[in-house]
């Protein structure tokens, strides 16, 4: 309520100033003689226009720099000249700035009033100032100085006054940095009326608009350039936290959809005085990013919330004070203007970003463009987010599942044959002694076969060894537990420059050169096995040869196409996944030569799916 009754009173001061402001410009139009210099008139008017459209930046802020023109101006014709002049330049700039109607109409006549007390002013003082012992020149700057003083005073009243009457808060720093900036305004103008009378003093002829012309383009061109160059920079930094944001998009940790790294670039883009961004889980609403008064960890009933569930597309709230429109509650109350940015992957909203600015119409088109394309890049990271999650759930079920089939396939089997062994040698103990023993002897050695297949269940289960040691040192280390295990006559060489390899790429590599390992060990009845990794320029190659019985390819893909499992087909999936090529040379009788070739690529191209070391 208090906030409601601070913008009445807001509201009624500023229809006050209108009113009165208005009153003069009415007076003065009726007050209007004929005009002489009509060319140097118009050259004042568009030299106002540029100046207020292309105000001048100075510390903290920026401000116009009109008053010489208009001090010349009231010179050379009178005040209502001026007046009617400098109300219609900035009616017109408020126009095309997209002012909202209170503001078109409050600026000019705010500064009508200022005009007008400031040359009262000069009036009433007119005398004391012909009375100094001064020469023209400094009488001039001493009307200037006057002039300008008052009017600094006035126009910063009325604005202060506005500013404090409103609920948005007006704090001390504000107004020090409000009033600095003014106070450089004062000083460029103060050089400039030096300037004029300095000048004005020397006899150099009829002054005509010309004169007028390249006296003030080097103020107004300054202004407009340091105005260009200022919004440039503006818009640089802009870019540049856009392109903070997206590159820390792309860093996120998959599946952990985290922001609150990025809530400073984000301010410093969508240039808001208040945001929050909702992300959609269930029928939550859970807070993402916010910069607010008061922060809810979740939402469970909002009405705009609610209402931007069923829309596609963004809506803007030019003035929330209207009573036919839903704002939301989360936002503070005294933003004028709500934008709504709701976050849709194939007709599916995920999120909405609400943004909120203290002045009504502030969003431009390209505001709106802008942060509509973030929302976009937005929605895409947090599909790609959930994706993630949901292929981590079916990877971490495949691999359970994988699990579930060794033990049955394996050591479920094993043990059941035992079992059945053993309960055949209790009945045959005391009348066939020979069998039990011989029963007894089989049963060990597939108890010790089923331990050794637990053992590497459960190394399987362990990190992956490229992740620990790298590739090279993982194919060392499995080449050395083999050789403690098996009579094989095992060989590995490493050629070239050994570079470390993305992650993924690794971890896919040692996935086939195990399952290739495990077939000749399984199949091959090979004596001899030689390892190689080739580091080239631009692949990897590697190379498993063994000198075994060999078999046909075609026969072997023929009949394993019957069974559950066919580990040749698997090989030459995994190694499509990601981009490789593999090369499966074997004979009956000649043994086998398995060769794997990996473009050395970036990380980001690589596929991490989850192998299956299952046959």
């Amino acid at each position: 309520m208090a906030a409601e009754l601070r913008e009445k009173w807001a509201t009624y001061y500023m229809s006050s100033i209108t009113l009165f402001g208005g009153c003069i410009l009415f007076w003065s139009i009726f007050q209007l003689k004929p005009i002489s210099n009509l060319w140097i008139l118009t050259l004042l008017f568009a030299l106002l226009v540029v100046s207020e459209y292309y105000p001048m930046p100075v510390w903290r802020g920026f401000t116009a720099i009109s008053f010489p023109i208009l001090y010349v101006s009231f010179l050379l014709f009178d005040f209502t000249v001026t007046a009617v002049m400098y109300a219609i330049a900035v009616c017109f700039v408020n126009i095309v700035q997209h002012r909202p109607l209170r503001i078109v109409l409050f600026n000019p006549a705010q500064l009508t009033i200022s005009l007008f007390v400031s040359m009262q002013c000069l009036r009433w003082l007119d005398g004391w100032i012909q009375s100094l012992s001064m020469s023209d020149a400094g009488q001039g700057i001493v009307q200037f100085t006057l002039m300008q003083v008052v009017f600094f005073i006035i126009n910063n009243l009325i604005v202060d006054i506005v500013l404090v009457l409103r609920p948005q808060p007006y704090t001390v720093q504000a107004w020090v940095s409000k009033t600095l900036t003014e106070l450089s305004a004062i000083f460029i103008s103060l050089i400039y009326g030096g300037m004029l009378y300095v000048l004005g003093s020397q006899n150099r002829g009829d002054v005509d608009v010309i004169a007028y012309f390249f006296f003030f383009s080097p103020l107004v061109g300054f202004a407009l350039l340091s105005s260009v160059i200022v919004r440039l920079g503006a818009e640089k930094r802009r870019m540049k936290a856009l392109f903070r944001i997206t590159s820390q998009l792309n860093q996120l940790v998959p599946g952990k959809f985290q922001l609150t790294q990025l809530k400073k670039p984000f301010q410093d883009f969508i240039q808001a005085d208040s945001f929050m961004l909702l992300i959609k889980e269930g029928k939550q609403w859970k807070v993402q990013l916010s910069q607010a008064v008061d922060e809810p960890e979740a939402i469970d009933t909002d009405p705009a919330v609610n209402a931007m569930l069923s829309k596609q597309e963004h809506l803007i709230i030019r003035d929330t004070r209207a009573t036919n429109v839903v704002k939301t509650d989360l936002l503070p109350p005294d933003l004028r203007n709500h934008a709504y940015f709701p976050l849709c992957v194939e007709d599916e909203v995920l999120g909405l970003l609400m943004v909120g600015r203290n002045r009504s119409n502030s969003f431009t088109d390209e505001d709106v463009q802008s942060i509509a394309t973030l929302t976009n890049q937005l929605a895409i990271a947090l599909k790609s987010s959930q994706l993630v999650k949901e292929k981590e759930k079916r990877v971490l079920l495949e691999e359970r599942n994988r699990i579930a089939r060794d033990i049955h396939d394996g050591i479920a089997q094993t043990l059941a044959g035992v079992v059945m062994k053993l309960e055949t040698a209790e009945r045959r103990m005391h009348t066939q002694p020979e069998i039990t023993s011989s029963l007894i002897d089989t049963s060990i050695i597939q108890l010790r076969q089923g331990l050794k297949n637990v053992r590497e269940s459960i190394y399987a289960l362990r990190p992956d060894p490229t992740e620990r040691v790298g590739l090279t040192g993982a194919v060392a280390a499995k080449l050395d537990a083999i050789r403690s295990e098996e009579p094989f006559d095992l060989t590995f060489d490493v050629k070239g420059h050994e570079r470390e390899l993305p992650a993924e790429l690794e971890k896919e590599m040692y996935a086939i050169f195990h399952e290739g390992l495990q077939n000749v060990k399984k199949h091959a009845q090979a004596k001899t096995i030689s390892v190689s990794l080739d580091y080239q320029d631009q692949q990897v190659v590697l190379r498993i040869t063994d000198d075994g019985k060999g078999f046909s390819l075609y026969e072997a893909l023929v009949e394993k196409r019957k069974l559950s499992h066919f580990g040749i087909l698997q090989l030459h999936q995994s190694a499509e996944k990601m981009g490789a090529t593999l090369h499966i040379n074997s004979e009956p009788g000649e043994g086998t030569d398995i060769t794997l070739t990996v473009s050395d690529v970036p990380e980001e191209a690589i596929i991490d799916d989850t192998f299956d070391y299952s046959r």
